[in-house]
């Protein structure tokens, strides 16, 4: 059982991965970035 999920957790990885190197989707991950980094500078 503890062998099938690191199976499928690697899986997962590779999915987020393959999706965080689509150009529009780092456009989306930057903004996403400067939007909470922005949240938390202080005022």
């Amino acid at each position: 059982m503890g062998m099938a999920k690191k199976v499928a957790a690697l899986g997962i990885a590779k999915k987020v991965y393959d999706e965080a190197r689509k150009p529009q989707n780092q456009a989306r991950i930057r903004a996403a970035v400067r939007k909470l980094q922005d949240r938390r500078r202080p005022r």
